[in-house]
């Protein structure tokens, strides 16, 4: 048999193998190019790679979190919300007890934690409760006997029980939770209210007694107001109260929004409430109205088939009750405290108790529903900010920083690796030394200053922009000297004596004939600066000359780490982007690592 014939049967036999799928016998690399052709067997091999595979995954998973997740979290940059600092992670926020959920009485909620009063007068809590290492609102005021009411406030709390007494627990800095004997002086308690760092009582002879902090809160009490007061609401620093003879009027001394009490509101009230910064009353006709700094739609009160008979407010929003048992409310809804769910439409809904961002729907059997916010997945920051929220579009513009970083040094590092290797000579000395000097300029200390020169005096968009150039340009060193390195040997070649003797242009062969037979290098570097812009850029934001807050990057995410006191109480503001930071650099290194190994087939062993 000839050698042409013995190389065809060799050839067919080794197509029939693959075609049939048997892989008991192992072939050779040139076999296999052979057979598939080099790319194919890259993949292949990359493929086979678990711990390369793997971090591709992962990355890939990251990638689509941060590109997608902006979508559905929606970042303002002027938001916070001091009621919201500090959260841990969890949905706890209305995992109201099991013992209370048939038969409530009464509700409260409080900034981080609710209360509820059972119908045989045992109080509960739930939410997060701690409110430092000293504090915690479980741990309640001993022998209360049968409550009645309770009032959460910021921080701490206030129980009535059926004997008129009042209790009260939590932060006590300036005396919010320390009740003065004078609230005995006027007769039996009705009523108890918490605000922020104040408390109040009114008695059922309409006298009010109030305590706490005086110098945030405007309150003060006339005479010719004492013994005619029903009920009292807190904004977040004033009182307004209802007459017995349904009247609104102001219990303070300042000339402030909510003074002016709308004249409307004279006579004919039947119930009141107050957000953070309004004011609102229900009139016996039904109709409701609103004063005070408004801002958030909260005098946008929806239509209803019923009249509204009693009202209930949060943070910034209101719930309302029809006599027909319907539920409606109005207001501010970023954290979703206005969705009232339709299932419950029906459920005979007879009082609704708000407070912050939660609402409780309690029927005349004392059965409860609840809707609003349930906490943070990843709590929040020191300004009441969704870590999970910053998580996801600051990690949007960190892998942005580092692949506009990496297009723009990888562009000059091929240009410049790629003419000083081909023309050599004067060009490649005069080149070569201009990325030792480029090399030599000590990388972190110059951006830092020159972020801190240039970078205050221009916008932010600006700002971003001249932090990715800067790290392009200073990053192409290293991958130019690979690129040299390779057209050197390739421009020996005969492919490329072939360009040359029919007189193709040299751009031509270095850029379309040279370059893409080094492509493989240049991928695999590019890939590992990828991951090292990225940490360049978190490590500038860190130090705060990146990217300036409140725009968020995994790295001004961590900046809060170097305070001891997050360090030990509020791990997770600096742990989630830590790992996430850490897991999707080691994944791009592993993915790097993997391409360069599946390129070059003497390091992988068959």
């Amino acid at each position: 048999m000839s050698k042409e014939k013995k190389e065809k049967k060799s050839f067919l036999s080794l197509l029939v193998r693959n075609l049939l799928g048997n892989k008991n016998k192992n072939i050779s690399i040139l076999e296999e190019e052979q057979m598939q052709g080099p790319f194919r067997t890259v993949i292949k091999n990359f493929r086979q790679n678990k711990i390369a595979m793997t971090g591709l995954i992962v990355f890939l998973l990251i990638f689509a979190f941060v590109i997608v997740g902006p979508f559905f979290y929606k970042l303002d940059l002027s938001y916070s919300e001091s009621s919201q600092i500090n959260m841990a992670p969890g949905f706890k926020l209305m995992d109201m007890p099991s013992a209370l959920k048939n038969n409530v009485a009464y509700i409260s909620q409080g900034a981080t934690f609710g209360l509820g009063v059972s119908t045989d007068g045992e109080v509960y809590v739930w939410g997060q409760p701690k409110i430092s290492n000293t504090i915690n609102m479980k741990n309640l005021p001993e022998n209360m006997g049968k409550v009645t009411m309770v009032a959460a406030g910021y921080d701490h709390a206030l129980a009535l029980n059926e004997d008129g007494e009042v209790f009260a627990w939590g932060n006590n800095r300036l005396q919010q939770a320390t009740v003065p004997d004078e609230v005995y002086s006027y007769g039996k308690v009705a009523q108890v209210a918490a605000g922020y760092q104040i408390s109040a009582a009114v008695t059922e002879d309409g006298y009010v007694v109030y305590w706490g902090n005086e110098s945030v809160n405007d309150v003060r009490v006339k005479k010719l107001q004492q013994g005619n007061i029903k009920k009292v609401a807190f904004t977040s620093d004033a009182m307004i109260g209802l007459t017995f003879d349904g009247e609104v009027v102001y219990l303070g001394k300042q000339e402030t929004a909510y003074k002016n009490v709308p004249e409307t509101l004279a006579s004919g009230v039947m119930d009141i409430a107050a957000t953070a910064s309004t004011c609102a009353a229900v009139k016996e006709d039904g109709s409701v109205v609103v004063w005070g700094n408004i801002s958030k739609n909260e005098n946008a009160v929806p239509e209803t088939e019923g009249k509204i008979v009693s009202l209930s407010a949060g943070r910034y929003h209101y719930t309302a009750v029809t006599d027909a048992n319907e539920v409606v409310a109005w207001g501010a809804n970023n954290l979703g405290q206005i969705d009232v769910p339709s299932s419950i439409q029906n459920k005979g809904i007879v009082t609704v108790y708000s407070g912050y961002y939660q609402n409780y729907g309690v029927t005349a059997e004392g059965k409860v529903y609840s809707w609003g916010l349930k906490g943070y997945l990843l709590g929040t920051d020191g300004l009441g900010r969704d870590i999970m929220n910053r998580l996801v579009n600051g990690g949007k513009m960190t892998m942005t920083i580092g692949a506009v970083s990496v297009i723009i040094s990888t562009i000059i590092g091929v240009i410049v690796g790629g003419v000083s290797g081909f023309f050599g000579g004067k060009v490649d000395m005069l080149l070569q030394r201009f990325t030792e000097i480029i090399s030599a300029l000590p990388f972190l200390p110059f951006v830092l200053i020159l972020s801190s020169i240039v970078g205050n005096s221009i916008p932010e968009t600006q700002r971003i922009m001249l932090i990715m150039v800067v790290l392009g340009v200073l990053s192409w060193p290293g991958l130019s000297r690979l690129v040299r390195a390779q057209v050197l040997a390739e421009r020996e070649k005969e492919f490329v004596t072939a360009a040359r003797a029919m007189g193709v242009k040299k751009t031509v062969i270095i850029f379309k004939h040279i370059i893409p037979n080094v492509i493989s290098t240049i991928i695999v570097s590019a890939t590992l600066d990828f991951a090292t812009c990225m940490l360049t850029e978190s490590s500038l934001s860190y130090l705060g000359f990146g990217v300036a807050l409140p725009r968020p990057t995994w790295g001004n995410m961590l900046t809060g780490s170097n305070n001891s006191v997050i360090i030990q109480n509020y791990w997770w503001q600096w742990v989630f982007p830590a790992v996430i930071l850490s897991i999707c650099v080691i994944c791009i290194n592993c993915v790097g690592d993997g391409l360069r190994d599946a390129i070059d087939p003497k390091s992988n062993e068959r």
